[in-house]
């Protein structure tokens, strides 16, 4: 199967503050991996850092190996190649509502010169397709996206990421904003794609990591507290595992930690 991602002893700084602290994952191919932790623990910069989206804010600084398909993307001159088969979905839908769906998951192929004319149309029907969203919308493609719900606004984002065919698909929490039903078909979603592309899945929620999810990684403070098999990460409820940690947490005390509990 072999690894789509590895990071080795990665910090970042945000300014003066310690986001991430000698993180260190593997990521296996074709696989969905789920990044668990309580809010602020760090999850969504460790998402940020593999696709070297955290180096858009001021002051960051990062230390450590960041390896997508086996290219270290902060040091190697092919790292922007590959960071190009890497798509991003956030937690909020942020579709262009100025542009029609159509446009919305043409842009990409459009700036990168890839496809026009049919090759194009049959390119963003294929995504949509993906993205389980073409039968609601094939006869509105032209109609600007911010009409779709919030729920078809997200697969829309997804059909977006799709269209520049990655091998990677980055998800931050993806069903956070979402009634249940639309949370749900993200989720089948999310099952279907694996069998195609490797999907590194940010969430707050432990059910919906083991639906989803065989591996993963547990966050806390900055720092990867359990790795493996979500059966063993999870082995004891996840409340429990949180109070547990937020307890050692106190006993340590000092280092400047957050003594209250951080609560998914």
């Amino acid at each position: 199967m072999g690894e789509a991602v590895r990071v080795k002893d990665l910090s970042v700084w945000y300014g003066s503050q310690k986001a991430l602290d000698n993180v260190s994952i593997t990521v296996p191919r074709g696989s969905v991996y789920a990044i668990l932790g309580p809010s602020g623990c760090g999850k969504s910069t460790l998402l940020r850092a593999i696709n070297k989206l955290v180096l858009l804010r001021d002051g960051v600084r990062v230390e450590g190996e960041v390896r997508v398909f086996g290219v270290d993307v902060y040091r190697d001159p092919r790292g922007e190649e590959v960071l190009a088969r890497v798509g991003m979905v956030f937690q909020t839908p942020n579709p262009f509502p100025h542009l029609s769906i159509y446009d919305n998951v043409a842009i990409g192929p459009r700036l990168r010169g890839q496809s026009k004319g049919r090759e194009l149309d049959e390119l963003v029907r294929w995504a949509l397709e993906k993205a389980g969203l073409w039968e609601e919308v094939r006869d509105r493609l032209r109609k600007p996206a911010s009409e779709l719900s919030g729920g078809q606004q997200q697969r829309l984002c997804i059909a977006r990421a799709l269209a520049l065919r990655p091998g990677l698909l980055l998800m931050d929490e993806p069903t956070a904003n979402l009634d249940p039903l639309n949370a749900a078909r993200i989720e089948e979603l999310v099952k279907e794609l694996s069998r195609e592309i490797t999907i590194i899945l940010v969430t707050h929620d432990a059910e919906q990591a083991q639906r989803l999810a065989r591996r993963g990684a547990l966050l806390f403070m900055g720092r990867v507290v359990e790795e493996g098999l979500l059966s063993g990460i999870l082995s004891r409820p996840y409340s429990k595992v949180l109070q547990a940690l937020v307890a050692k947490c106190r006993v340590a005390g000092g280092d400047g930690e957050a003594t209250e509990p951080l609560l998914p």
